[in-house]
C-alpha cells in the first residue's frame, strides 16, 4: 500500500503555489487522522479515511477554471474522477480507490454519514472550514448541533471553539 505522505505529496505537487488550499487539506488530514485514531478506527479505515481527507478537495482547481465556481456539487461532480486518477498512478487498492472517490463526492452530504470515515471526514473538514471563515458564535453552536456525532469530534469543537 502507498503511503498516505505519496498522497499528500501529490497534493501538494498538484496545487503548487496555492498556499490556502494546501493548508486546508492538511489540516483536514491532520485532525481527521487524530479523530479516527482517536474514535477506535481499525487501520483499514483509518488509512481510507486520511487518503480521502489529504484528497478530498481534488476538484476545487478545475471547478473554478470550468465553471468560475467551487461549491459542494460541482467538486462532488468533478472531484472523484480526479481523484481516481492519481490514486491509481499512485497505485492504491482498488477498494480503496472506490471508498475515496465516494467519499470525494459525498463529503457535503451532512445528513446520515454512511459510516465513520464518511462522520469523520465531515466532522474534520467542518472544524477547518469554521476556523478558515472566523464563523460566528451562532454558526459554530449550529455546526456543533447538526454536523458533530462523534465524541471527539465533539469535544474538539468545544474547546477549539470555547463553546
Amino acid at each position: 500500500m502507498p503511503e498516505i505522505s505519496q498522497l499528500l505529496g501529490a497534493m501538494i505537487t498538484y496545487y503548487r503555489g496555492d498556499v490556502s488550499i494546501i493548508q486546508h487539506f492538511i489540516q483536514v488530514h491532520d485532525l481527521a487522522r487524530t479523530i479516527g485514531i482517536l474514535e477506535g478506527l481499525d487501520k483499514d479505515t483509518l488509512y481510507t479515511l486520511e487518503a480521502a481527507a489529504a484528497g478530498h478537495d481534488i476538484g476545487a482547481h478545475i471547478c473554478e477554471l470550468k465553471y468560475g465556481r467551487c461549491d459542494g456539487e460541482l467538486l462532488a461532480q468533478e472531484g472523484p474522477e480526479l481523484a481516481r486518477d492519481m490514486l491509481t498512478a499512485l497505485g492504491f487498492d482498488a477498494k480503496v480507490i472506490v471508498r475515496v472517490c465516494w467519499l470525494v463526492g459525498h463529503r457535503h452530504t451532512y445528513r446520515k454519514a454512511d459510516g465513520w470515515d464518511h462522520q469523520i471526514l465531515i466532522e474534520s473538514e467542518c472544524l477547518v472550514t469554521l476556523c478558515e471563515e472566523n464563523a460566528s458564535h451562532e454558526r459554530i453552536e449550529e455546526a456543533y448541533e447538526t454536523v458533530f456525532i462523534t465524541e471527539t469530534g465533539k469535544f474538539f469543537c468545544k474547546k477549539m471553539f470555547d463553546i
